[in-house]
């Protein structure tokens, strides 16, 4: 979080002076999913189209293949931070040895798991208390490697038993350690508003996925996905509710994006002209 104080520091001194560039250094907590830009190019190339975008924190999928030596000198060439790490409940189950080691050597400390196969999925509400049991576990054995673990929600946990969700039911079992990344476009599609939910699920938010729901009939080769701000979801009203609930990083992400660097880019873009200059980090 120091690298972010420094940039609005730096903010502050510029602000009035000179409009930065988009492709300035971010002051505002603002990230992007690396699986967003899976299809475009080397991890070279993927990372250069963040810090053209004038971002400079990311979040990973796994180890992209690459060592953490390879993937830290990555990282310093294009002044990019990770704030978070995608890890497949599987691999965790299977032991966080790993998982910590290649993490800490790139300097993250956030693990999320990301999705749920349809066979993990519980069916009721039982199943769900009992996964948040289990992620309980995770999260204090990664607490004891001074990490944390956060669970990222698609629309599937929001089916209501006795009047809520499987996400809110698996937060309540699991403990305050366990942290949320609100995905809001699934929030919508899974009929709940996103503003009232993150102030439901409260100061356990660590992140929020920014990415946009496309009008009902448009975009449909891209999964009905938009770019930040392109789409249905109300984003005066998210972001309030986002900096209320203390969202320490607003993470762009994009499903199936037709063209992966402009939607990034205009993304971060919208984030910087509608985010306040003081946002949480």
């Amino acid at each position: 979080m120091t690298q972010h104080i420094r940039h609005a520091a730096l903010g502050t001194i510029l602000a009035g002076a000179v409009a930065l560039p988009a492709a300035a250094q971010d002051a505002l907590p603002i990230a992007v999913q690396m699986y967003t830009l899976r299809d475009l190019g080397t991890l070279e190339e993927q990372l250069q189209a963040v810090e053209d975008a004038g971002v400079t924190a990311i979040e990973t999928v796994g180890t992209h293949d690459v060592s953490a030596e390879e993937m830290t000198g990555l990282l310093d060439e294009h002044g990019i931070e990770v704030i978070s790490s995608h890890v497949q409940l599987d691999s965790l189950r299977e032991g966080i040895d790993d998982t910590v080691q290649f993490n800490r050597a790139i300097g993250n400390d956030t693990i999320t798991v990301p999705y749920l196969a349809e066979e993990q999925r519980p069916s009721d509400a039982e199943g769900w208390r009992d996964l948040g049991e289990e992620l309980a576990g995770i999260a204090e054995d990664l607490a004891e490697e001074d990490m944390r673990l956060a669970y990222h929600n698609h629309d599937f946990e929001m089916v209501e038993y006795d009047g809520q969700t499987a996400l809110e039911i698996l937060f309540e079992a699991a403990g305050p350690d366990l942290l949320a990344q609100v995905d809001l476009a699934w929030v919508e599609r899974g009929g709940h508003d996103p503003s009232e939910f993150l102030r439901t699920i409260g100061d356990r938010v660590f992140a929020v996925h920014a990415k946009d729901n496309a009008p009902e009939g448009e975009n449909e080769d891209q999964r009905g996905f938009a770019a930040v701000g392109a789409g249905t979801l109300e984003w005066p009203g998210i972001l309030e509710a986002a900096q209320e609930v203390g969202t320490e990083w607003y993470i762009i992400e994009h499903d199936l994006p037709a063209d992966a660097a402009g939607v990034i880019a205009e993304g971060a873009d919208y984030l910087r002209a509608e985010l306040p200059q003081d946002a949480a980090n």
